[in-house]
């Protein structure tokens, strides 16, 4: 009624390669533990809008915040989202401001979105400011602003209002006007 199971016999393909010499056999495994496909970037660490963290944020990576943060921040490319508060020094070679950032801003390039509030002082290499964007500070361009030295030359406010960010909004212009005259 039942009968033998031929599983585990060999066949007659195994006994064939049982029969070949070892150097004329199946191909030998490979030793090289590399991957076959390339490391690929990881995700930017994105810190959510429930969260409030105080203290300081380091990475050579990307972050981008939702929530708030009480410090200073330093990464490779940092989003600060529309729903986002942080209040400490940012440094970074890429900035996208799209919420609110009180305290100094250094990077290669900046870039303020129309819903962009900062207030402080933009150290950068270069900058695009969206119309619409708040911002009290000065404006100041630096061929290494990551360095963290000082200024090698203030842009004047209407260096601001250039053909790469055609305008400013009027509360920004104000407010840097009502600065430069308190100087």
């Amino acid at each position: 009624m039942f009968s033998k199971s031929k599983i585990n016999e060999p066949g007659p393909k195994a006994e064939a390669e049982k029969s070949r010499p070892a150097d004329l056999g199946a191909p030998k495994p490979s030793m090289d533990f590399t991957p076959s496909t390339p490391k690929s970037k990881p995700a930017a660490s994105v810190l959510s809008s429930d969260l409030t963290i105080t203290g300081n944020l380091r990475t050579t990576g990307d972050i981008q915040v939702e929530g708030t943060v009480e410090g200073d921040i330093r990464a490779h490319l940092l989003t600060v989202g529309e729903s986002a508060t942080i209040r400490g020094e940012i440094v970074a070679d890429d900035i996208v401001v799209n919420g609110r950032v009180v305290g100094r801003v250094r990077g290669l390039k900046v870039r303020l979105t129309s819903t962009a509030r900062v207030e402080g002082d933009i150290i950068h290499k270069t900058i695009a400011i969206e119309s619409g964007a708040h911002f009290e500070g000065s404006v100041q361009r630096q061929d290494d602003p990551l360095s963290g030295g000082r200024a090698q030359a203030a842009a004047p406010a209407s260096a601001v209002a250039s053909p790469a960010a055609p305008s400013v909004s009027a509360q920004a212009t104000a407010a840097r006007n009502a600065s430069e005259s308190k100087s």
